[in-house]
Parts: C-alpha cells; sequence; structure tokens
C-alpha cells in the first residue's frame, strides 16, 4: 500500500531498571490500524525498552510492505538520537541505535516525531498490558529477539 504509514511506540520499565515492556501500534496511510501489539522483554531500563519498542515498530511496518513512514515516540531521548540532535553516550544503546539506523535505511523516507504522553496513550496501554501479564498482547507480527539479543514474551 503507497502512503505514509505511522508507527506509535512506547517502552516502559516499572523501577529503572526493572520489569520492562513495549507497545506498537502501526498505522496504514489510510489511518486505519494495521496491527498493535505489546511484549514483556524482562529485566530493562527505560530507554532500552523505548528502543526496543522503535525496533518491533519498524520491524511491523517493513513487513507490512511501508516505504514511508513517520514515528511518533514519547522518548525525546530516542527522537532525538534518531534525528542526529543527541548522540548517545550510553554503551547499552549503541548497538540499539545502530539497529535502527540500519532498518531506516530499508526505509525511502522515515521521519520522528516526538509527542506528548498524552498523545502515545495507545502504544502505553499495549506496554503496560504486556508488563501485567509478563507476555505477548495483540496482533503485530511476533517481536523479534532485538539488537540486544533480549528474548521477548
Amino acid at each position: 500500500m503507497s502512503g505514509t504509514w505511522t508507527i506509535h511506540t512506547d517502552g516502559g520499565a516499572r523501577g529503572n531498571p526493572g520489569p520492562a515492556g513495549i507497545g506498537v501500534v502501526v498505522r496504514a496511510p489510510d489511518g486505519g490500524i494495521a496491527c498493535q501489539g505489546g511484549a514483556y522483554i524482562g529485566e530493562a531500563t527505560n530507554n532500552v525498552a523505548e528502543y526496543e519498542a522503535l525496533l518491533w515498530g519498524m520491524r511491523a511496518a517493513r513487513a507490512l510492505g511501508a516505504k514511508d513512514l513517520v514515528v511518533r515516540a514519547d522518548s525525546e531521548l530516542v527522537v532525538k538520537q534518531m534525528r542526529g540532535e543527541y548522540r548517545v553516550k550510553n554503551e547499552g544503546l549503541k548497538p540499539l541505535f545502530l539497529a535502527a539506523q540500519s532498518l531506516r535505511r530499508g526505509f525511502d523516507s522515515v521521519e520522528f516525531v516526538h509527542v506528548a504522553r498524552a498523545g502515545n496513550a495507545e502504544a502505553d496501554a499495549l506496554a503496560n498490558a504486556a508488563m501485567d501479564s509478563r507476555d505477548v498482547v495483540g496482533d503485530a507480527p511476533e517481536p523479534p529477539a532485538g539488537a540486544s539479543g533480549r528474548l521477548f514474551g
């Protein structure tokens, strides 16, 4: 399907680090939800969870045939790092950042937009549902192991 796809991503940890989950909502160019899901990722920091959510969302959008993508996330750190406005200083985030940059090259265009938490409520709810159930929720393609080697579900 041609046109611009949109993904909303969110990651969180209860404690930092602590039990963590990720949430993703992928919207087709017509605005309809193409897929959505959440996954428990074990013990992680908030920032690792945010990147894992980004990776899953980008992979899901690519699997659905997206060529042009807008990423909406409430993590200012991830958005500004992906835009090149912040350097990636944390060694633990570098492999995740590099994996996201690699995925980015598989799209014709990718725009990263920082949104307020209220504008990311669906992805946040999925991340929390995954943390509550300590499992995978929703219908997004099975979350792959992230660049960190972390196993999902």
